[in-house]
């Protein structure tokens, strides 16, 4: 009887003190299912008494349980979300009864992966690399904020340069840039427009296989630059 007393206080969680990892890492679990957005370490750190350093680690040692799981925990460089795999997107939307959402066009998506894999980017570098104007698409991108201005380039007219998000990371299921599927750089703004459309067309390619998860269907990607206007506002 003792100890089955023992074992029952050993598995009590109190509001003063978590006395086990895995006590931590229940709560963590419980707070980041409740929220159901991305947390920032320092208030897990707060809120379960761990350093900041070793909070993180939790976090990662966390992210490993869930990789034969419908769910994941991604780690971001500032914060942690869990979510539901995309791959059960399609069972999750009939059985909830979820209606798909907006549409990222493919010059989005084009946009999209130049300035994900060559960040950070002018919007001149970017049309160069096209070959059409991408304003609307740039604008269009800063709207659903998957990318951000991030400062302007040195040179005239101090052009703005823009980066991704850590909600770009989100929505396509990345923990870093680092994550990004290989795909030849885009190398120089004079580049040939075709070799560097093909490359821009490998990222494009990874971005649209991700772009359902958060409710962002992708239109076709095949290329239209045959009978593309000059501008694309009815594109993006």
């Amino acid at each position: 009887m003792a100890a089955i007393e023992i074992e029952k206080e050993k598995n009590t969680v109190t509001n003063e003190t978590l006395g086990t990892i895995q006590d931590m890492e229940r709560a963590v679990e419980a707070i980041l299912f409740a929220a159901g957005y991305p947390v920032k370490y320092e208030k897990l750190s707060e809120v379960i008494g761990l350093p900041l350093r070793d909070m993180k680690n939790l976090v990662a040692h966390m992210a490993d349980g869930y990789r034969d799981r419908g769910i994941q925990l991604l780690t971001f460089p500032d914060t942690c979300q869990l979510c539901t795999k995309e791959v059960f997107a399609p069972y999750i939307r009939e059985a909830l009864g979820i209606k798909r959402g907006g549409n990222l066009s493919a010059s989005s998506l084009e946009v999209l992966a130049v300035v994900a894999y060559n960040q950070p980017v002018t919007r001149s570098f970017i049309d160069n690399i096209r070959g059409v104007d991408s304003s609307y698409a740039v604008t269009s991108l800063l709207d659903k904020g998957l990318i951000e201005a991030c400062g302007r380039l040195e040179a005239p007219g101090r052009p703005m340069l823009y980066q991704t998000t850590e909600k770009f990371l989100r929505v396509f299921g990345l923990s870093s840039l680092a994550d990004l599927p290989e795909t030849e750089a885009l190398q120089t703004a004079d580049a040939a427009q075709g070799a560097a459309q093909g490359a821009a067309q490998g990222g494009v390619a990874s971005v649209a296989d991700r772009a359902e998860q958060l409710s962002i269907e992708p239109e076709n990607t095949a290329d239209t630059s045959a009978n593309a206007p000059a501008t694309e506002e009815d594109n993006a």
